[in-house]
């Protein structure tokens, strides 16, 4: 017999999981930037490599749901998260950290395109609602993950690597209560559609555009939710409160989406959302003290609170026909973006971190390092061949600005990361932090800016939206019968 609280229930300790291996992997970015030495580029890599993990599984899987059951979708997810968190614990290199990035994106699509379709499923006339309810528990995760890292994990003074045992407990949790459950059909199996049928769906004119707009709303929410937690904690904020602020104003709003799709209707809330996000982005690149930064975050928060859920709602709703494969498409369109714009934003943050630079300053501390850096070598034992790679890289920079006359951009930055994060016991090194933070944290705050003015697309096309639902009378959501052909 299927019980439905424990699959919904199970559905959203899922995406619990979810959001932790997302919070965990943000809130470890600056540590693990720090220990591999990595430039804002590679560091996007590493964050970014979880959406590119889950659009792969929801590439790959979405299609299959009606095929093979959402159950065995959920048996890989809980793989996929499980195998992510123990890769990144055990990172001994980059590249493995990457690899376990990579497989807690995949456990994380594998929820999408496992859970979406069975939310759908329960609640066929409540989809919107239904979708947010479940969806508040990634934002709520985040929040609750970032409370857990800073109050008990930081207070412990626990190494970042102790950081991964908060994905494994929620896993084994929806492990037990939905690996064996019982499941119902998809919605599109029950009613008699086939995978051909959802596959012309797709191409349906309200999917057209709304595909290219899921590309939009997810660059918006994913990309600098990532770069938040880093780019304050640069400038002296503690990154995850505000990150935890963000998503707790999120969860909140997803809880209350009953009355809200109510009163404004789906279209409403994603031209109202637009609105708000344009806006607080914005003015959150030029947030100086800590009020304004929690105050302008609040104003984005609530502008990107609805979008992912409502985005999957409409879609259900207005094309019911596309399925699982519809949500799984929308789902990988929107991780595909925050994959390609996570790493852009980082090289935006290099290239106009590097214009707030005191070159003189730089230039100095560089050559001193050159200088210091070579004799400590001598002394240090063991660590005298990282020394030396270190007085190489700075070689490099100096050698480069030689022959252009200028500090090379993104080069720069990452030889004062190098000299900043060597452990020496040197003035070079506060020196090197004490220039390249505020540039760091200036170089973030500016690639967000850069990104706002993408979301006016958004509030001229859910605009028009708005205009043609009323236009017809109202928003009006099609349903699917068991004699659909």
């Amino acid at each position: 017999m299927i019980n439905k609280n424990r699959l919904f229930y199970g559905s959203c300790l899922a995406l619990l999981t979810t959001a932790f291996a997302f919070t965990v992997i943000n809130g470890i970015a600056f540590s693990v930037k720090q220990e591999f030495i990595l430039t804002n580029a590679q560091l996007g890599v590493f964050t970014g490599v979880f959406f590119i993990g889950f659009t792969i599984s929801q590439v790959i899987f979405s299609p299959l749901c009606d095929i093979i059951g959402m159950r065995w979708i959920v048996r890989g997810a809980f793989v996929g998260h499980v195998a992510g968190a123990i890769l990144i614990m055990t990172a001994g290199q980059y590249e493995m950290a990457v690899a376990g990035s990579l497989f807690a994106g995949l456990g994380a699509g594998l929820v999408e395109a496992g859970c979406n379709p069975l939310v759908a499923a329960l609640y066929p006339d409540n989809k919107s609602t239904k979708m947010n309810h479940f969806h508040m528990w990634f934002p709520y995760g985040n929040l609750i993950a970032a409370v857990i890292l800073t109050l008990i994990f930081g207070t412990l003074g626990a190494g970042w690597r102790s950081y991964l045992l908060l994905i494994l407990v929620p896993a084994i949790g929806y492990g037990i209560m939905m690996i064996t459950a019982p499941y119902p059909h998809t919605e599109g199996r029950s009613a008699g559609v086939s995978v051909g049928q959802s596959f012309k769906a797709l191409f349906a004119p309200i999917m057209l555009i709304m595909m290219p707009m899921m590309l939009l709303t997810a660059s918006m929410e994913l990309p600098p939710s990532a770069w938040v937690p880093p780019v304050l904690q640069a400038g002296g904020v503690n990154g995850l409160l505000v990150f935890g602020f963000v998503f707790g104003i999120m969860g909140t709003l997803r809880l209350l989406a009953g009355p809200v799709v109510r009163a404004l209707t789906p279209t409403g809330i994603l031209f109202g959302g637009a609105v708000l996000t344009v806006i607080g982005l914005y003015l959150f690149s030029f947030a100086d003290t800590l009020l304004l930064t929690f105050a302008t975050a609040a104003i984005w928060a609530v502008g990107i609170a609805y979008f992912w859920p409502t985005m999957l709602g409409f879609v259900s709703e207005r094309n019911p026909k596309s399925g699982a494969l519809g949500l799984g498409v929308m789902g990988a369109i929107g991780m595909l973006a925050a994959f390609f714009v996570t790493p852009w934003l980082g090289g935006v943050a290099d290239e106009k971190g590097h214009a707030t630079l005191d070159e003189t300053a730089a230039t100095a501390v560089l050559e001193s390092a050159m200088t210091t850096f070579p004799g400590m070598a001598n002394q240090a034992g063991p660590q005298a061949q990282d020394i030396m790679d270190i007085v190489a890289q700075v070689q490099g920079v100096l050698d480069e600005a030689e022959d252009s006359g200028a500090l090379p951009v993104g080069s720069t930055m990452q030889a004062l990361r190098a000299v900043s994060q060597s452990g020496l016991e040197s003035d070079l090194v506060d020196e090197a932090a004490g220039i390249l933070n505020p540039a760091d944290h200036a170089g973030g705050q500016q690639s967000f800016r850069t990104l706002a003015p993408w979301g006016l697309i958004l509030v001229l096309v859910f605009g028009v939206l708005l205009f043609m639902d009323r236009r017809a009378g109202g928003y009006k959501a099609e349903k699917l019968g068991r004699s659909d052909p």
